[in-house]
């Protein structure tokens, strides 16, 4: 790999973790239960922890449960990321989540800001 090749991608790696961090500091804000105790630094450690366990564990959750994910025309993701939160809550002490409307509700919104953040770091290219 170049190096501005490697430049690049740390610039958006970095990016992606603060972008990350905002976002979930924007999601405590708007949904009821959804609580991150600390400030800008704890966020982007959660987003960071969500972030690895949504590159490592999404795939094979949505393989594992596909007939779902087709039946419910990918609607199923949204219980995937709501998973994938409730184990970030598990996982980081200054991250709570009260109830399941939260996990539901924060993954959707996580999921359109998530979107909104490639349509701005990639210049319109979603992947």
């Amino acid at each position: 790999m170049p190096r501005s090749d490697l430049v690049s991608w740390l610039v958006e790696l970095t990016l992606a973790c603060l972008l990350g961090g905002a976002a979930f500091l924007l999601v405590a804000a708007i949904v009821p239960g959804f609580k991150v105790r600390g400030g800008f630094g704890t966020a982007v450690v959660i987003a960071v922890v969500y972030g690895l366990l949504k590159a490592l564990l999404q795939g094979v959750l949505i393989l594992v449960t596909f007939p779902l994910v087709l039946l419910t025309l990918g609607l199923f993701i949204v219980v995937i990321n709501a998973f994938l939160l409730w184990l970030t809550d598990k996982l980081v002490r200054r991250f709570e989540v009260t109830n399941f409307g939260a996990f539901l509700l924060g993954a959707i919104l996580l999921s359109v800001i998530d979107l909104a953040m490639h349509l701005v770091i990639r210049g319109g290219a979603i992947y």
